[in-house]
């Protein structure tokens, strides 16, 4: 049985990228993953491209936040995985 691995993502301005950081994880071989992604505020594409992503996959999680920061971000995706 594999124990459940947590992977917070902060995502800021990352229109260009996000998918393909998304996709590695997903496609690791260990598949007892959750992704939170934390979008900090972005003023590009990249909280609507979360979103679209994870209503495909269940293991996606997408929190919005005002921009605080890589941090806050990861704080609030532990914050999240504890609650």
């Amino acid at each position: 049985m594999q124990g459940l691995v947590s992977i917070v993502v902060p995502v800021y301005n990352s229109e260009k990228t996000i998918d393909r950081c998304i996709k590695s994880i997903l496609n690791q071989t260990y598949s007892a993953v959750e992704i939170i992604l934390i979008d900090d505020g972005s003023t590009d594409g990249s909280g609507q491209l979360c979103d679209e992503i994870a209503k495909e996959s269940n293991r996606v999680t997408v929190l919005h936040q005002k921009n605080a920061g890589v941090s806050a971000a990861r704080n609030a995706g532990i914050e999240h995985i504890l609650s």
